[in-house]
């Protein structure tokens, strides 16, 4: 007998951050990894993070993500106080860190976090350059979506 196949969904995802491509055209996505403490690792496993309000900033030539929720879990060390939003180092290699620079400076992009994953047991982050939506755009974007709902369900009740 063969293998089983596969689910069509990513069991490695851990948190998708669904807000940031309603509100923003993404460029060019990069995946960075997250330097992260023993708890957080546990936590992120346990997939009590949130990424809704999180963003990604630069500071200097390092680049950190800030706002993201992860909860700490009640079983953890005692001798830890955890800080739920603490920011937190994103490793990427120099080039990266160079072409993130240059989208923000010159081309005025945003940097987004779009989805937390594992990878070969690591905890990566997929990070976007992005240009924010305006208000007519999110409304197209909602009105075709719910066309290709709409042509779905026709087709299905066709058959």
């Amino acid at each position: 007998m063969g293998k089983a196949k596969k689910s069509s969904g990513n069991d490695n995802t851990i948190a998708l951050n669904k807000k940031a491509r309603h509100d923003y055209t993404i460029n060019e996505t990069i995946e960075a990894g997250v330097s992260l403490e023993g708890w957080e690792v546990k936590s992120l496993r346990d997939k009590r993070v949130n990424l809704t309000d999180a963003y990604v900033m630069l500071q200097g030539q390092e680049v950190f993500l800030i706002g993201a929720l992860i909860t700490p879990l009640l079983s953890a060390s005692t001798h830890v106080s955890p800080t739920p939003m603490r920011a937190r180092k994103l490793l990427l290699h120099r080039r990266e860190l160079d072409k993130l620079h240059d989208a923000v400076k010159t081309q005025g992009l945003t940097i987004v976090p779009l989805v937390v994953y594992l990878k070969s047991r690591r905890i990566k982050l997929l990070i976007g350059l992005a240009r924010g939506k305006k208000v007519h755009d999110k409304r197209a974007a909602i009105k075709e979506r719910d066309q290709k709902r709409e042509m779905q369900r026709a087709l299905r009740e066709h058959r």
